[in-house]
């Protein structure tokens, strides 16, 4: 692999990684949601358009020539030992070598393995970060990393430039980026791309609650179930994605 250094600079909140060479008590999403306090939050709110708007900017600019990327999900409590790591690793890896770029949200855990595995297979490297009230830093292994204030903002450039979607297994951020992509499929807003769910044993209970009381009860139909594809093959999590890819091109 190329030796890329261990150094970044920083243009506003985006990083990149230099080849030459806090705890917060709130974030700017809860300010910004927050009803509560004096009033002369309602005169102040109109001006954070303001920073959305340079927020959408900054990730549009940044983002607009990377290569085409798929976006991999999972929990940044899962450990360097566990299998899931390793299994994210290689997929993005193999992401990688097809030529695609690999995009997390630039933390620790499957995140972590993903950047990893992208920079393993010398393939591009990048991390969506958000401010949290907790610290939660970029991990190492990123070429291009920006850091959000507004959690909607970010999930728009997951979906603009992502090509798919591959989920490992993760908790309540995971299922949030899930579920936001189904809708976002099942009624047509995006154009439709795979989403791909690894690790059977994690995810089965997952979609025998929604065969047997969602699509059992009418609130989704079957060809919702069709939208998920799930694997505990890495070679069919790239090959899934390659297939939907090289169908588009034609």
């Amino acid at each position: 692999m190329v030796d890329r250094g261990s150094e970044y600079r920083r243009r506003g909140p985006i990083f990149e990684r230099d080849t030459s060479g806090t705890t917060t008590r709130s974030t700017t999403d809860q300010r910004l949601l927050d009803r509560r306090g004096p009033g002369d939050w309602v005169h102040s709110d109109p001006w954070r358009v303001m920073r959305i708007q340079s927020e959408f900017v900054e990730g549009f600019g940044a983002l607009a020539e990377v290569p085409p990327a798929v976006a991999i999900f999972g929990s940044a409590r899962t450990p360097e030992d566990d299998p899931y790591y390793e299994a994210a690793r290689e997929i993005a890896a193999k992401f990688a070598a097809a030529g695609l770029a690999v995009i997390t949200g630039g933390g620790p855990g499957i995140m972590e393995a993903a950047n990893r595995g992208a920079m393993d297979a010398d393939g591009y490297s990048i991390g969506l970060g958000i401010e949290l009230p907790f610290e939660q830093s970029m991990n190492a292994w990123i070429d291009l990393g920006i850091n959000f204030r507004y959690f909607f903002i970010r999930k728009t450039m997951f979906v603009k430039y992502s090509q798919a979607f591959v989920c490992m297994p993760g908790g309540y951020g995971t299922l949030d980026e899930l579920f936001e992509a189904l809708t976002l499929v099942q009624t047509k807003k995006i154009t439709r791309f795979p989403i791909v769910l690894y690790g059977k044993d994690f995810w089965q209970p997952l979609l025998d609650w929604i065969s047997g009381t969602l699509l059992a009860t009418g609130k989704v139909s079957a060809k919702d179930l069709d939208l998920l594809h799930l694997t505990d093959d890495v070679d069919e999590v790239v090959s899934i994605v390659l297939a939907s890819r090289n169908s588009s091109d034609t």
